[in-house]
């Protein structure tokens, strides 16, 4: 028999599973992986940005599509989002100290890709000759 907070841990454990179809870490899997939302992230982990900053910082990206990633990032706990009472109001946008977090983990993984991008174009290159 298991008792409280086991049972507990146990149940969030099914929950976390991103390798399960149904399990809400796929939701969670999907927007943190999105091109735009790791980007988004990175910008913000500098500092707190406003959404044209980010607009002109993530190059590439639709205002549309910014504006539905910070969303997303909003709604996940993130990223926070403050309009300031001002005549038009002024919107920035930061990391939570969730979002911080995951951006530790995320600068690695961009370090990694500025590292090698090098030796993956190369590899792309040498299999499309070999497969022509």
């Amino acid at each position: 028999m298991e008792v409280g907070s086991q049972a507990g841990r146990d149940a969030w454990q099914n929950m976390s599973d991103a390798f399960n179809s149904e399990c809400p870490a796929r939701e969670v899997l999907e927007h943190i992986t999105s091109r735009w939302a790791m980007l988004i992230l990175a910008a913000l982990g500098e500092t707190p940005r406003r959404f044209s900053q980010l607009h002109t910082t993530v190059g590439g990206i639709s205002e549309k599509m910014l504006s539905q990633t910070l969303r997303t990032l909003v709604r996940d706990g993130l990223v926070v989002r403050t309009v300031e009472p001002t005549t038009p109001p002024r919107v920035s946008y930061e990391l939570t100290p969730l979002g911080r977090g995951l951006t530790k983990s995320l600068e690695q993984f961009l370090s990694w890709i500025r590292q090698h991008t090098i030796d993956v174009v190369t590899a792309q290159r040498r299999h499309d000759q070999q497969h022509q």
